[in-house]
């Protein structure tokens, strides 16, 4: 009986000893890990010069597609702004009263495609026209009003070119509709541009990213190159290679956050340039322009995107090199 307690006593200690082995095991891990950020931080600050131009490489590379992304957005709102989802404008037949008008554009505001019907009497387009350089002294000339009535339809903003150009169709169909304007064969045009950029632009940020992780792969492997020596002493005694390789994944990341941090300052940089030149452009077009920023989620996640990028790198050309030095 007295044997099975010390069997007991003797797998606690055991056991204790195992997680206070454990625990030093972790501890020394995460001191490692603390020291190899600190220290890899210390030495590309010791190194001013190559490390600014090394960060500035790299965010100059990373703006390019956030300022084309800029871009882009700004084109579709200025789309929006000059008539992307402008109104479909549906010319009645001569003759027709205004009940006839009130009429259709209560049937036609009723489908689900429709966001609102504007009715435009005669005498209404005649003092637009009236209002037009050069056509007041022609309008004085007329004995009656020969314009029609027109209903101006608003197609709702979730359509796109195709359910438009159904809902087109539909409305010539309409008793008593003698024309149907519509600028669906622009708005496809600028849909499909749009879609070209955006395509644009993702291939530029995928290779622009990988530009990004070979600049971090060279700098680091320049630095292992240099430190040789030193590397070889470290595996002689028992070093690691996740040991000795994690001062050179700090200094990937460092890498990758500075220029993310860069590039995110140069595309507000670019945004704030264009402020001045909209608002005299917005002017022009009576105040319906306005510029959009890029997304506060978008300018901070940059600097994380490219910290795992410069990883990427680092890990890459450091495991093939103590390959070499190994």
């Amino acid at each position: 009986m007295s044997g099975r307690p010390d069997v007991a006593a003797e797998a606690a200690v055991r056991d204790a000893r195992s997680r206070r082995s454990e625990a030093r095991r972790v501890g020394g891990w995460a001191e490692h890990h603390r020291w190899s950020a600190s220290a890899s931080l210390r030495r590309l600050l010791g190194r001013p010069f190559g490390t600014l131009m090394t960060v500035t490489v790299i965010g100059l590379a990373l703006a390019l597609p956030l300022a084309f992304y800029l871009l882009l957005g700004n084109v579709q709102r200025m789309g929006d702004a000059m008539g992307q989802r402008q109104a479909v404008s549906v010319f009645l037949k001569p003759g027709q009263g205004e009940s006839v008008a009130q009429l259709l554009a209560k049937d036609i505001g009723e489908r689900a495609d429709v966001a609102g019907v504007v009715v435009k009497t005669p005498q209404q387009g005649m003092d637009e026209l009236a209002a037009m350089q050069g056509f007041s002294g022609a309008l004085h000339a007329l004995d009656d009003n020969p314009l029609p009535y027109v209903l101006e339809v608003m197609p709702k903003d979730a359509l796109d070119a195709g359910a438009v150009q159904d809902l087109v169709t539909a409305l010539r169909e309409q008793r008593g509709v003698d024309m149907v304007q519509d600028s669906g064969s622009w708005r496809q045009r600028l849909d499909a541009l749009l879609g070209l950029g955006n395509r644009i632009v993702a291939v530029l940020a995928l290779l622009l990213s990988l530009a990004a992780v070979l600049v971090v792969g060279n700098t680091v492997r320049v630095d292992i190159a240099g430190r040789v020596d030193e590397i070889g002493v470290l595996m002689l005694v028992g070093a690691s290679r996740p040991f000795v390789r994690r001062p050179y994944l700090y200094a990937g990341i460092w890498y990758g956050l500075f220029g993310g941090v860069v590039a995110s300052l140069v595309a507000v940089a670019i945004e704030l340039s264009l402020v001045a030149p909209v608002e005299r452009l917005s002017a022009a077009y009576a105040g319906k322009l306005s510029i959009g920023g890029l997304p506060l989620w978008l300018l901070l996640a940059t600097p994380v995107a490219a910290a795992l990028l410069g990883w990427v790198g680092a890990r890459l050309v450091s495991a093939w090199q103590l390959r070499r030095v190994a």
